[in-house]
């Protein structure tokens, strides 16, 4: 079953709390109920207890999908990691989530407004080869642990162009899944129909953004910072952009789990109800079109 959930970074945004920071969390709930949206993945604002936070979300009709985990595989091996998230492992089980989305964030770029994403780490080859083993073993562990692992490839971060993400599939084990981003595919290069043609049998969650190609020219071509970038407005909601979603929806025929709206914009210039309602029309059209809901 297809089910359409947001994340809470199209209403305020977790790298820079600033974004949106005046934006309350019953406002984002509320807008988000009232759009449709039947569940939200996590941000800064949310209840830190899986009894509360599975509460606050009852309170809007809304279930909790999952949130963000960051790795830092190439610095500590896989039972450490576990170790280090034990914590979000516990409460995104408590709070009924069945994904653990996570990225590798050793040396990220990502949350810097002051680094150009031309800083962002590459992988040298010795990297590779002590990053893929770790990711497969530390997803078994989770997966031991009752979540299904998905890898957010992501701007500024290890794993970004299409050939880091064939790499990255094809390097680590079936207990991995991806979380394919139509955005983040997109801007770094790659083509989001062929990823989800080649990997379909192990693509576990699913976000949805679309991209301005004027904006993300501009900021290829100046070197802009992945923040700025955003604050310019590089990313907007499905069918906003130059993603072709039918066409990706059509290659995964078989996908069952959670399409989230994802698109972080500055809401003083994109209002969050007016772009995630447009989002919500768009994306339940695609879909339907794809033949993935009725």
């Amino acid at each position: 079953m297809i089910r359409i959930g947001a994340n809470p970074i199209c209403w305020s945004n977790d790298d820079m709390i600033e974004i949106g920071g005046n934006i309350s969390l019953e406002q984002c709930l509320g807008e988000a109920r009232d759009i449709g949206i039947e569940g939200m993945e996590l941000g800064n604002k949310f209840p830190k207890t899986a009894e509360a936070l599975k509460a606050k979300l009852a309170d809007f009709g809304l279930v909790f999908v999952s949130g963000w985990y960051s790795t830092f595989l190439l610095t500590r091996d896989a039972d450490a990691e576990l170790e280090a998230a034990r914590e979000a492992i516990a409460l995104r089980k408590g709070a009924g989530a069945e994904v653990l989305i996570v990225c590798e964030c050793t040396g990220t770029v990502h949350g810097d407004k002051g680094a150009p994403l031309s800083r962002r780490p590459v992988m040298t080859e010795e990297d590779w080869a002590v990053f893929l083993p770790r990711m497969t073993r530390f997803a078994e562990l989770v997966k031991a642990e009752g979540l299904q692992l998905v890898y957010h490839h992501h701007m500024g971060t290890v794993i970004q162009t299409e050939a880091e993400i064939d790499r990255f599939m094809a390097g680590t084990g079936p207990a991995v899944k991806l979380l394919l981003d139509t955005g983040h595919a997109t801007w770094g290069g790659a083509d989001p129909v062929r990823l989800a043609r080649l990997h379909r049998d192990r693509i576990g969650h699913v976000h949805c953004k679309d991209v301005r190609a004027d904006v993300r020219a501009r900021s290829e071509a100046e070197d802009w910072s992945f923040l700025d970038s955003v604050l310019s407005g590089v990313y907007t909601v499905p069918g906003d952009g130059t993603v072709d979603y039918v066409s990706v929806f059509r290659q995964i025929p078989d996908y069952d789990g959670w399409v989230v709206i994802e698109a972080e914009q500055d809401p003083e210039k994109a209002n969050p109800y007016h772009y995630v309602s447009m989002g919500y029309r768009n994306l339940t059209g695609f879909l339907r079109e794809a033949g993935l809901r009725a």
